[in-house]
């Protein structure tokens, strides 16, 4: 049995093997902690009815520690006018999204931390399958990721076919780059080392590498029930319980493939750049989050009066000289 996804036109429509499906639910369906549940409860204040579901993913998800680090969450909302009483961010979102906030809050002595985004159901729905062209959403969401929140049982249901469209658009992309016989662990480790490529990202490589080691069991499922949708001629050999595939994908495909992954990536590289300049202005609590995160990985503190904090621009120049001043640039 397969499953047809969302709404979108039908040439961009991939039929999703229903055993996908379920190994996406059961994953995906989690609760928050304590910590992160505050977080939620006030990002849905913040932005009403128009909140449609919350995910989780990223590095505190795999490590199970939301209070060590940065909580990624994305807010999946109706539309951008309605979720904000502010015209610009709505404009800035529908223009290049997501939009990106920073938000903290105690909890038990400790401060829990989120950068959270902001996306629309529908260009979730468009940016997790095939029609989108940039790696920038389904190269996230083919990782594991929780639902948090879900209005009702019919978003629960288009997040979850998301997620799992995510996967086999990721596994569509990335299997022209790759040598013809391979195993799960070899497609998701040279994926994801594409995907990287096509943003402007700080992670090492080494650190890239983990992402198939923090969840082997997972990807292994995913792959082998993804391959029956793909739109490419794979084997699976199955040997002695040890599974390994075989593409027979031709040469003019592979060359355009690549093709495809270099545009991919200079479009990635000037995306990146356009939302981290939007982000001066969408960035709510940004300066916050910076001085965490120059305390966080150099030791060194600033203050910054509450002034400044309210003109993100001027706080850029004044907090880079004193950081300098106090050898918070090495």
């Amino acid at each position: 049995m397969q499953w047809r996804y969302g709404y979108l036109p039908r040439d961009f429509v991939v039929d999703i093997p229903s055993q996908l499906l379920r190994g996406i639910r059961r994953r995906s369906d989690r609760s928050a902690s304590p910590a992160v549940r505050l977080l939620i409860d006030e990002i849905l204040v913040r932005h009403g009815e128009a909140a449609r579901a919350i995910l989780f993913y990223g590095s505190c998800l795999r490590s199970g520690d939301d209070l060590d680090g940065l909580v990624d969450l994305y807010l999946l909302v109706d539309n951008y006018r309605a979720a904000y009483t502010s015209r610009i961010h709505a404009f800035f979102n529908l223009l290049l999204p997501p939009n990106v906030f920073y938000l903290e809050r105690e909890f038990a002595g400790q401060v829990v931390r989120t950068k959270y985004a902001v996306l629309s159901l529908a260009d979730f729905q468009k940016g997790t399958s095939r029609r989108w062209f940039h790696s920038y959403l389904w190269g996230r969401f083919c990782q594991p990721t929780a639902l948090l929140y879900a209005r009702d049982h019919e978003v629960a249901r288009l997040v979850q076919e998301g997620f799992a469209q995510s996967v086999l658009t990721f596994i569509r992309r990335v299997l022209p780059r790759i040598e013809p016989e391979f195993n799960a662990r070899r497609l998701w480790r040279r994926g994801f080392e594409l995907s990287y490529r096509a943003e402007l990202r700080a992670e090492r490589p080494e650190k890239r590498a983990r992402l198939f080691d923090a969840a082997p069991e997972y990807y292994e499922e995913i792959t082998r029930t993804a391959m029956e949708a793909v739109a490419y001629p794979v084997e699976i050999v199955d040997t002695a319980g040890s599974v390994s595939y075989r593409h027979h994908i031709s040469s003019r495909r592979r060359l355009l493939s690549h093709i495809t992954w270099r545009l991919r990536s200079l479009q990635g590289k000037v995306l990146s750049v356009l939302r981290l300049l939007k982000a001066i202005t969408t960035f709510e609590g940004g300066v916050d989050y910076i001085l965490w995160k120059i305390q966080r990985h150099s030791g060194v503190t600033v203050d910054v009066e509450p002034r400044l904090k309210r003109r993100p621009l001027l706080a850029i120049w004044v907090l880079s000289w004193r950081l300098y001043r106090r050898g918070g640039f090495r």
